[in-house]
């Protein structure tokens, strides 16, 4: 059965985003959302870990737990996931900050 699953890649190469738009939607340059079963969400995980270089990937996929989905990540991102009893929370990190302008 296919579930919902978001993936945001930070700092991605433009194949890496081409192979992944193959499959899913990028409403938002870097967020891609689709319908996938957890076989192809685990195919297109590894392939993005594999190809990303210097940025990171964001995984958030629909599971059996408190919240109901489940966060991966890999590589450098802006935001953490701190497990804090159970429950995922995201931290930004405040040297990655942008400063708004």
């Amino acid at each position: 059965m296919a579930n919902m699953v978001v993936l945001i890649i930070e700092n991605a190469s433009p194949s890496l985003k081409g192979d992944l738009s193959r499959t899913m939607i990028e409403p938002k340059a870097g967020i891609f959302v689709g319908k996938l079963s957890a076989l192809v969400r685990d195919k297109l995980w590894d392939k993005a870990c594999k190809n990303i270089k210097k940025g990171g990937c964001i995984l958030i996929y629909p599971t059996n737990n408190e919240q109901g989905y489940g966060i991966r990540t890999f590589g450098e991102t802006t935001r953490n996931v701190i497990n804090f009893d159970g429950l995922n929370l995201i931290k930004q990190m405040k040297d990655k900050l942008i400063d708004p302008v």
